[in-house]
């Protein structure tokens, strides 16, 4: 395993302490790196020492500092947090078994080595520190990430990311505003891309219906699917109409009004159907899809990770695929796909979506915005759902301390 630049700038600068700059040789390259004034070992977090409810949110100021153990991560001062669903219920434990995995593909830890644990997937801030391999980023770049789960998160002063995870921040948006974006769009890149085939040259005149937008993957994949020229409907409540429709959505359903499928069913049938409801909606929704067009049927809300948390990692991946592999052939037979969407961290994805938000298609929707000392307030607005955009933590004002 690679030692981190910045356990070596330690060294060096305790040994030889009048230089400011060191050198590095790194097979037939010379690296220049720049010494820090001090070599921190801890900085402030917020962490959990066990899963439960939000009163196992942790402050400590003496959270261990990320180290660089591979040439191609970076470290980043974290300017702003953005928080998910996904952080509450990982505060409980979801997906414990299958992160742990991840985290410890050969079993080497005991159980319970993930703590102290440090949630929040979104972050934006400014490089501190490259590994030696990174080429695309510099020190003072100011970055944008989504951070995925099984890594430590932003809700930090610091945190170690791989560059292939990290793009470059839309200039026109500040720290605050871009940690609304990276894990959502992120989210809906890989449902609505990599899942559902869609991009900016095939989506012109394409119908698709999003189940449950007034969420964070509903208002970015709205904005992202108006921009490349589909036709949107969307479901919702009724007090988010205007709100959806101020991004973009041309037909809006009232859920609260009655069985939702009805007013859906009297609809032309759709090219893609993106699910962020899950539960009973897969036993109508399938029926709203154009059959024998290539058609899909894309879900976010997967019995994947339940799967393995209750069963263990073998039978719960048994079990995954044998569920998956039933309702594809299922609806297969019908005429229509059947699939199930992850996040998939992508920085090259960021890259996209980053021209998109400043050329002025996109925009981030940020309900509210709490300080660093208020995490447990925020994590408790997320956890009441119902939200209008997203609840964004401010860490640090950036990177003029660095």
């Amino acid at each position: 395993m690679m030692c981190s630049v910045r356990t070596i700038t330690c060294l060096l600068r305790l040994s030889k302490s009048s230089v400011s700059t060191s050198v590095f040789w790194h097979g037939s390259q010379t690296r220049l790196f720049s010494t820090s004034r001090t070599c921190r070992t801890i900085m402030p977090a917020w962490v959990i020492d066990k899963y439960g409810s939000n009163d196992v949110l942790r402050f400590t100021k003496n959270a261990s500092f990320p180290i660089i153990n591979y040439p191609n991560e970076v470290i980043v001062k974290v300017s702003a947090a953005g928080l998910n669903p996904i952080d509450v219920s990982m505060r409980g434990g979801y997906g414990a078994a299958t992160l742990s995995m991840k985290r410890d593909p050969l079993n080497i830890n005991q159980s319970g080595s993930e703590f102290p644990l440090i949630l929040g997937r979104d972050v934006s801030g400014v490089i501190m520190e490259c590994g030696l391999d990174v080429k695309y980023f510099r020190e003072r770049d100011e970055v944008w990430a989504a951070i995925p789960p099984w890594k430590q998160g932003s809700l930090a002063e610091f945190v170690v990311l791989s560059a292939n995870e990290v793009s470059h921040k839309p200039k026109s948006l500040s720290h605050t505003e871009a940690a609304a974006m990276p894990y959502v769009a992120t989210t809906a890149w890989s449902a609505l891309v990599n899942t559902g085939g869609l991009n900016k040259d095939n989506c012109a005149k394409k119908r698709v219906l999003i189940l449950g937008a007034s969420g964070g993957v509903g208002t970015f994949a709205i904005q992202m699917l108006k921009a490349w020229g589909a036709h949107v409907t969307v479901t919702c409540s009724q007090n988010a109409e205007r709100f959806v429709k101020g991004l973009g959505a041309d037909h809006v359903v009232d859920y609260t009004a009655g069985p939702v499928e009805e007013p859906l069913s009297a609809l032309e049938k759709f090219d893609l159907i993106l699910d962020n409801v899950g539960g009973d909606t897969e036993r109508w929704a399938l029926n709203l899809l154009k059959p024998w067009t290539g058609a899909k049927y894309v879900t976010l809300v997967t019995p994947f990770l339940q799967n393995t948390d209750t069963l263990g990692i073998a039978d719960g991946m048994m079990q995954t695929a044998a569920t998956v592999a039933t309702k594809a052939f299922k609806h297969l037979v019908k005429g229509v796909h059947y699939r199930w969407g992850f996040f998939a961290p992508s920085g090259p994805a960021l890259d996209e979506i980053r021209e998109m938000v400043d050329v002025g298609q996109i925009r981030p929707v940020v309900e509210e915005t709490f300080s660093f000392s208020q995490v447990p307030q925020a994590m408790e607005k997320v956890e009441k759902g119902h939200a209008r955009g997203k609840t964004v933590v401010q860490i640090s004002k950036g990177g003029d301390d660095l």
